[in-house]
């Protein structure tokens, strides 16, 4: 082998060797970033997902129904119900004088909403409960019915088979029952008849309705579409922002929809401690506060212990030996603890991480911690909205 073969094949080898550092320093920056980059993405969401546009909104329908085919669960002898099926032959060409007593007829209301962009021929779902004694629709057929919408129009019509999520079985000596039976769903059971007319552009501009009304986002989001589309955009309050179509969009509002709903703004969340009574749960907002404040509590534990005693009668009296049941009451206290929460956590419970921290410190159970919450509100140390279900 000749040097300057021998030189060319070490310096391929030199080149093969940096082009796999070069690859694997490639796939380490590669996951990596995304650990930077998820952060900044969480606390930014889209405006698409944080507003609905004015004229976009979907709108109820109703309407009263007949459910067929319920094996003997349907309603008893009910007067709107008799009437119902009664009408629903008469469009037949039958004419009866009273329906029978077999209990597989029930009556039901039908809802539905229709949305914005439904039109003639689509399907919805639709959901049909019973207004009736019937046990169960299992298995029923709904007849078809007219939905209608606030202003007595006939916007769809609805048919098919129901489907529940329960089940009902059992006789007069005992009954299992899941869920609820008397409720069921129609899916794609209902033809849209006649479409919900939508405006959506007002003077050649458009509004953006947030769902979570508040002044701070609502001056971010008109300055990220500035941003992308210079003076177009304006919040007219908290729960407004008011957008011209420009020029190049002309014509094109749903374009400009769907261009300015992928801009992404980051959202002022208000400071809000939720507490729900009936479950135990309490979520607090990142931006809850907290003033330095002193909390103390303790537990009371009552001991209810049954006795039995017995009473004689003395003697020669005409009295009867008896058994005497009581109860003796136990109450013990624990000593409350009177502590600092900005001593808990230093410097100071101030945001709503290092309030959890202080107050499970404490050993407290949710129950505690909710009528803490309260007090800490009351004597204006909480800065934040405290709302109770």
């Amino acid at each position: 082998m000749t040097p300057k073969s021998s030189h060319g094949i070490k310096n391929w080898f030199l080149w093969l060797i940096h082009f796999e550092n070069y690859i694997h320093m490639m796939f380490l920056l590669c996951r990596i970033l995304p650990l930077f980059l998820v952060p900044l993405l969480l606390q930014a969401a889209r405006i698409k997902d944080l507003t609905d546009v004015k004229g976009n909104r979907s709108n109820q329908l109703f309407g009263y129904g007949i459910v067929t085919g319920l094996a003997g669960q349907g309603d008893s002898k009910i007067e709107y119900t008799e009437l119902g099926i009664l009408n629903a032959l008469e469009t037949l060409g039958i004419r009866a004088d009273k329906a029978d007593k077999s209990r597989n007829i029930a009556a039901v209301m039908v809802t539905a909403e229709i949305g914005p962009f439904a039109k003639e021929g689509s399907r919805l779902d639709v959901t049909v409960s019973s207004i009736g004694n019937a046990d169960s629709l299992q298995g029923g057929i709904l007849l078809q019915t007219p939905l209608k919408g606030a202003d007595g129009q006939v916007y769809a019509v609805a048919q098919g088979p129901v489907s529940i999520g329960g089940l009902s079985a059992g006789n007069a000596g005992g009954n299992v029952q899941v869920n609820h039976p008397t409720v069921g769903l129609v899916s794609n059971g209902a033809n849209v008849e006649r479409e919900v007319a939508s405006v959506v552009t007002f003077d050649n501009s458009l509004d953006l309705l947030l769902r979570s009304p508040d002044n701070l986002t609502a001056v971010k989001m008109a300055e990220a579409v500035n941003n992308y589309y210079p003076g177009t955009a304006l919040a007219t309050d908290g729960g407004v922002v008011n957008v011209r179509i420009p020029t190049q969009f002309a014509g094109q509002t749903t374009n400009f929809i769907a261009a300015i709903g992928s801009i992404d703004v980051r959202p002022d969340v208000a400071a809000k401690v939720i507490i729900n009574e009936r479950t135990g749960t309490i979520v607090a907002t990142q931006n809850v506060r907290i003033s330095p404040v002193a909390v103390s509590s303790s537990n009371v534990t009552i001991f209810l212990n049954p006795t039995t005693g017995v009473s004689q009668p003395l003697p020669f009296s005409q009295g009867a030996t008896a058994l005497i049941e009581g109860e003796n009451a136990e109450l013990i206290e624990e000593v409350g603890r009177f502590e600092a929460l900005d001593e808990l956590d230093p410097p100071g419970a101030t945001t709503v991480n290092e309030l959890a921290t202080a107050l499970n410190k404490l050993g407290l159970t949710t129950r505690e911690m909710t009528s803490i919450l309260q007090s800490i509100k009351n004597a204006g140390a909480l800065q934040a909205e405290l709302i109770i279900n």
